[in-house]
Order: structure tokens, then sequence, then C-alpha cells
């Protein structure tokens, strides 16, 4: 999930608007991301669910790219929390938790910049094969990090920026394929993407299945390495099937009809490449050195703090200087609104691979018949319930829809809120029973399955109304700036959970329950202030052809 971007995404796909995410998908919202138009054609055969060809050739290259990302991200905090004696790096898990948290914020916002070299200078085609070699490199680098002991640190974290990098051009270009390979839009495009997304639950399902259980039962390293080989296979599979499969479509980028503002624009983008390159390449060097200490949690709260006065500045500037009318002002003042109680949920939902992952680890009881469950198969469960109740959300508000009884776009985001603040209350349930036993009891795993449940009905009725709403309230000119805010706030999320991880350890087991209970308490008001404001809300949204007409109190007031 993005400072500001800038011009490179003008659009969306506006047929995607309708509940992007209402069918077999998670919160990965950096798939609505679309370059400027369809770029080229492709075959249009069925040949897959019948569906284009194409499909199937995106369908598995994103599905194993999935694979190796959610296969690698419950490790990390376990690995560079473990002990020397234990293979791991030995970080006090304040460092490993908040290095993850701005791991997984720069992933989202490598998207932008990924989108804008593609769009301009690479095309999508070329963007994603370079992004798959470089996510495969990463991988690489991390799983023989291992071979190189305490010197392993300086592949393990240059093998992190290679991943941000290559997904920052895999994830937005590859789902913009998905979209030109249905021209004509429509209910098929909708089922097209359905499919599209079930392919990234499969995979990120699979993932932390095999890596977890390899990562943890037999070493870090070949639980990374398994990651690093699914990405080959979604790199392998892309190189050998696009041209076959897809026609000309993303082979050449948007170009400019006058040839010297063409090369201008060629220019800027190489230099800015240049220079971005060669200061991320300064400060790896410093660091390896010992030159720059990097202070993992003062990093993640400076990101924070920038990020958010990034976003501000922002919402000022097209407010005073936008250009816009009354109503639209009005619109973009909810999208703020909305954007602020996002950080609220994905603050809380992004503490799945830290503070969830280490409770897994540490305090739950994993023997079943004498077997150890890994850890890291917990977090397989939030995709298997979003498999699973994805459909009947679809189904739900399809239904309640028809009755005139549909919610509004604030009520859904308050009832995600809500239900995510229950999946935390069990949390502190949980934690309190393991003060009280001062860290020696492990509690049943129902507690964690329990909490991932509530929270993956709270991303349900979140996700997909966020990703439509940025599109139905933003004006035509700022869509592609507006998507961009909504992955801010999921870059701020992936932050927050982060910095608040390490609250989650055995020698410092008073701060758990306050820290659940603190999640708890921030997500429960964000929901009651929410509910407060839907009816002046749903007046700022009239006129977005949506049903935020209702009548009377409540939710879908």
């Amino acid at each position: 999930m993005l400072a500001l971007p800038d011009t490179p995404y003008t659009r969306t796909e506006r047929s995607m608007t309708k509940d992007p995410n209402s069918e077999f998908a998670s919160h990965d919202a950096t798939l609505l991301l679309h370059p400027h138009g369809s770029q080229g054609r492709a075959p249009q055969q069925g040949g897959f669910f019948g569906h284009p060809k194409g499909l199937q050739t995106l369908f598995f290259s994103e599905m194993w790219e999935r694979f190796s990302y959610y296969g690698l991200r419950p490790l990390l905090v376990l690995f560079m929390a473990a002990a020397l004696a234990d293979g791991g790096f030995g970080f006090p898990r304040d460092q490993a938790s908040a290095i993850v948290g701005i791991y997984g914020a720069c992933v989202y916002l490598a998207s932008l910049p990924g989108g804008w070299v593609a769009d301009r200078l690479l095309g999508l085609r070329r963007a994603i094969l370079i992004g798959a070699v470089l996510i495969t490199t990463g991988h690489l680098c991390i799983g023989l990090s291992g071979l190189a002991g305490q010197g392993g640190k300086l592949p393990f974290f240059v093998g992190l920026i290679f991943i941000v990098m290559g997904t920052g051009l895999l994830k937005p270009n590859i789902s913009a394929i998905v979209g030109d390979l249905y021209p004509e839009g429509g209910s098929r495009r909708d089922a097209g993407f359905s499919i599209f997304y079930m392919g990234i639950n499969i995979g990120a399902f699979a993932g932390q299945l095999i890596t977890g259980a390899l990562g943890e039962l037999v070493g870090w390293h070949y639980g990374f390495g398994a990651a690093g080989v699914g990405m080959l296979f979604g790199l392998l599979w892309f190189w050998f099937k696009a041209d076959s499969t897809l026609g000309s479509i993303g082979l050449e980028p948007t170009r400019h009809p006058d040839p010297a503002v063409q090369a201008r624009q060629e220019r800027t983008i190489k230099l800015s490449l240049g220079i971005g390159l060669g200061v991320l390449a300064l400060v790896v060097i410093l660091a390896a050195t010992g030159t720059l200490v990097i202070d993992a949690q003062a990093v993640g709260r400076s990101m924070t703090y920038v990020i958010l006065s990034m976003v501000v500045l922002f919402f000022l500037y097209v407010f005073a200087a936008g250009g816009l009318d009354v109503q639209e002002k009005k619109r973009v003042a909810v999208i703020f609104l909305l954007f602020l109680f996002a950080i609220v949920f994905w603050g809380a939902f992004e503490q799945a691979p830290t503070s969830l992952n280490l409770f897994a680890a540490d305090f739950t009881d994993r023997n079943i018949g004498g077997f150890e469950v890994p850890a890291t198969w917990f977090q397989s469960v939030n995709s298997a319930f979003v498999i699973l109740l994805a459909p009947v959300f679809a189904w739900l508000w399809v239904s309640l829809g028809r009755r005139g009884k549909d919610l509004s776009s604030p009520g859904k985001f308050s009832l995600g809120l809500f239900f995510a603040g229950l999946g935390f209350i069990i949390m502190i349930y949980a934690a309190n029973e393991v003060v009280a036993s001062g860290g020696t009891l492990k509690v049943s795993p129902w507690w964690l399955i329990g909490s991932y449940f509530f929270q993956t009905v709270g991303e349900l009725c979140l996700s997909p109304v966020g990703l439509s709403s940025m599109t139905k309230l933003s004006p035509r000119k700022y869509v592609g700036q507006m998507m961009g805010i909504w992955f801010t706030a999921s870059a701020l999320g992936n932050l927050i959970g982060g910095l608040v991880g390490g609250h989650v350890d055995p020698e410092k087991l008073e701060e758990m329950p306050r820290l659940f209970i603190n999640t708890t308490a921030s997500l429960f008001i964000a929901a009651a202030v929410l509910t407060l404001l839907i009816v002046p809300v749903r007046r700022m949204m009239q006129g977005t052809g949506n049903r935020e007409q209702g009548t009377g109190n409540g939710l879908h007031a």
C-alpha cells in the first residue's frame, strides 16, 4: 500500500470500482492501480475457465509472487529476533518488528514509482520481468546469507531492498495487464479479476504453510530459499508464456506524440532513477561499514511523521489550489476522513506478521498429537477465511442492495473497525491468561484463530469499500492520486504494526495486554466516531452514483 503519486496514474479501471475486492480478494490493494490505457492487443480465445489464455499466465505468475512475498514476511521477525545460537540475528524484538513494518510499508510505496517507470520508460511486460528478476535475486541473497554467519546481515538486507524494488515493478503492472485483457470491460472483466484474486490468496495461503514449515522446522534459510524458488517458478512461467498468450499487450510504454517531449521525459525518469539508486547505494555502503547506525524504531517513526505530513500538505494543496468546486471539495474531505480511519484499521490488521506472529511463537500451545505446528502457519488463517468468506460477503451486499438495505460506505467502514476491535478483545483475554501465569502458560490456538476470523470479517467490510470509494469520490483529475492516498494508509498501517509489534516479548509481559487494550480501544473509538458521522458524511457523498441515500438512522441510514 505511497507517498504522493504524481501524474502516471491519471485513471483507474472504472469498471473495477464495483467493489473490486468483493470476491476472493485480500487487502492487496496494489492490484487496483492501472497505468495509462490499454497497450496492445491480446489473443481473446477462451482458454482459462472461458477467459483469455493470458489470464492463466498472469494467474500463476502472480500466485507464485504472492507465495514468495507472504511466505517470506512472517519468517522475518522470528528469524531476526531469534538468538544467535538458534541461527537468527539476535535483534531486540522492537527493532526486528520495526524492520518488518518498514519493509511492508516500502513494498506498498514502491508500487507508485514502479508503475511510473513502467508507464513512461519500460513498458508493462519488461517492468514485470525485471521486477521478477529483482525479487528472485533478493530471495537468493536472503537464502544464501546464512552461509556468511553474522556477515550475512549485508546480503540479507540487500535482498530485502531488491524485493521491494522488484515488487514495485511487478505488482501494479501485472494487474494492469489483467485489465487490458478485457477491453470490453463489464462483468466479464470483474469475473477475470475474481479469478486473478483467487490466485493471490492461494499463493499467500500455500506460501506461509510451506516456507513456515521449512523455516521453523528445518532451518530459517531453507524457508527463505523456498520462497525464492516459488518466485523463480513465477518468473519462468511468465518468461515462457507471455509472448504466446498476451500478444502485444504491455510491450511498449506510453509515448508522447512529440519526440522531443518524449526524449525529455525519458531523461527525467533516468535521472530520477539514477539519483534514487545512488542515494540508496550510499546508505547501504555507509550502514555496511558502520559509518551510519540505523535505529529501525527511529526510522519507522520518522517515516510515519513524514508520510502523514506529506498527505496533509497534499490535501491542503488540493483544497486551496486544486481547482475544485464546492461539491468536489466535500468529497475530497470524505476521502481524507476515510484515510484517517483506514490508518487505524491497518495499524491493527498489520500486526499479523509482528505482534500476533510473536504471540503464536511464544505463548500459543501449538502441539497437536506430538507435532508442533509452526507459528507462521497461523498467518495462513486470514487467507483461508478470505477464500471462504468473500463469496458470502459478495452475496450479502448484493442481497441487501436488492432489498434497499445496503449499508453506506462509512457504515461498512465502521463495521470493519468494529469487527477488528472484536478480534483484539479476544487477544486481551489471551494475553491476560499468559501474564497471570507469569509467562509459563501457553494458551489455546483458538484465541488466535478467533481473532483472525473477526479481523478478516472487518477486512471484507472495509477494504473493498475503501478501494471503491477512492474512485467514486475522487475528482476525475485526481483519481490516481487518491488511489495513492489509499495505499498510503496501508503503508502507514504497516509502519504502525511494526513499531508496536515488539511489545510482545517474554521479557516484558506487562506490555502485551496494554498493547492489545490500546489497539482495541483505538478500533472501537474510531468505529463509534465514524458511526456518529455517517449521516453528515453520506450527505457530503451525494452525487457519487452509489447507494448512499438511505433513510432513517443507523449504519445504513
